[in-house]
């Protein structure tokens, strides 16, 4: 085993236990939780919100959520920053959302956020879980594929692919369920 893949292991076990910690009320270990995740959700909620004290809100009540709900959470069903990384994009959306504001940069346009530190997301990303993702996202079919990586990497709406795609919404939130439906099979395989 090389000494990268050892340390992502050993990152993916901190992660875990931190947030296993977290669900059992460890104040200690929410803030291990918050030091090595922060920095990802951050990025998550500026890239979403678009604006840094919107995503600092965010990140609040991100935090808040996880500290509530970290007791449900169950490693073998989701990888740490997997289920993280949906509360946060969830909460970001319904910002958005109740806001009725609609992006107007596009994120390569967006200003970098400046962070030296590796983020939690970089070492995850080598992790066995990632490469079998992008395997079972390659076996989608090219829309369900590109719906998936755009609602969920890219924060964007449901309603906002269907309007990109000049499809009806029902057909979106379609392609996106059963695209999902198998990307669920075959990570389960």
């Amino acid at each position: 085993m090389s000494d990268f893949h050892a340390a992502t292991l050993d990152a993916r076990a901190r992660l875990v236990d931190a947030l296993v910690r977290t669900g059992e009320e460890d104040r200690s270990a929410f803030r291990d939780l918050y030091a090595l995740t922060s920095a990802k959700l951050f990025g998550i909620c500026y890239r979403i919100c678009g604006e840094r004290q919107a995503a600092e809100d965010v990140l609040h009540d991100v935090y808040v959520t996880i500290w509530k709900r970290a007791g449900a959470y169950e490693p073998h069903r989701a990888s740490p920053i997997t289920w993280l990384a949906t509360i946060t994009r969830n909460r970001a959306i319904d910002w958005r959302r109740a806001q009725g504001v609609r992006r107007t940069t596009p994120i390569e346009d967006a200003p970098p956020i400046p962070d030296d530190a590796p983020l939690v997301s970089e070492t995850m990303l080598a992790d066995e879980a990632a490469h079998r993702l992008h395997a079972c996202l390659q076996g989608l079919e090219a829309r369900q594929r590109d719906a998936i990586r755009t609602a969920f990497f890219d924060g964007v709406t449901y309603a906002e692919l269907a309007e990109r795609q000049e499809v009806p919404l029902g057909t979106m939130k379609s392609w996106v369920r059963r695209g999902l439906a198998r990307l669920r099979e075959c990570l389960e395989r």
